[in-house]
């Protein structure tokens, strides 16, 4: 059963008859001012929780693909580098020694 203004209005009444008008102002003021529909419960929040784990392992899985495929392209990059500039001081020995004969 959904509680509407109404309702609220004539649960401030009976309090107020029982309790008197500052302890129902203070009781009705601990209500949430919307439908309860629209507070969140403990699983509401866990259903959240569990969505934001598989959104951070995703990204987080997505962040070392891209980080591994970065690192091994880098790595190609420099051992040919190395490589090329290694046969070319290589080349220069040999020419240098070929000429000084």
């Amino acid at each position: 059963m959904a509680v509407d203004e109404r309702r609220r209005h004539d649960l401030y009444l009976a309090l107020e008859r029982l309790m008197g008008a500052d302890q129902a102002d203070s009781l009705m003021g601990l209500l949430p001012p919307v439908g309860w529909a629209d507070v969140a419960t403990k699983h509401d929040l866990n259903a959240l929780e569990e969505r934001m784990n598989l959104r951070f392992e995703s990204m987080e899985h997505w962040f070392k693909a891209e980080l591994e495929a970065g690192l091994r392209a880098q790595l190609r990059t420099m051992v040919s580098l190395v490589l090329t500039s290694l046969f070319a001081m290589a080349s220069l020995c040999i020419a240098a020694i070929t000429l000084a004969r």
